[in-house]
């Protein structure tokens, strides 16, 4: 089969992918950064920042990224 790279399609694929993604995820870090700053850093306290961090969970962002947003949030 001439032409035919697997790399090449997933490659495309996997940019859609990431692409969404790291939308996601920005709009997701922002939210936690706004929470954050609005009640503070502890989530047992903020119900803004507890809602924030569980939708992150739940889109599956990692821990670092949390972290990361609620820190910048903090100052």
């Amino acid at each position: 089969m001439a032409g035919h790279s697997k790399w090449a399609n997933i490659q495309h694929r996997k940019g859609r992918q990431d692409k969404a993604r790291s939308k996601l995820f920005s709009k997701l870090s922002k939210d936690i950064t706004i929470a954050a700053k609005m009640g503070g850093p502890d989530p047992d306290m903020n119900p803004r920042l507890r809602l924030a961090v569980n939708n992150a969970k739940g889109q599956s962002m990692p821990k670092d990224n949390i972290m990361r947003a609620i820190n910048k949030g903090v100052g």
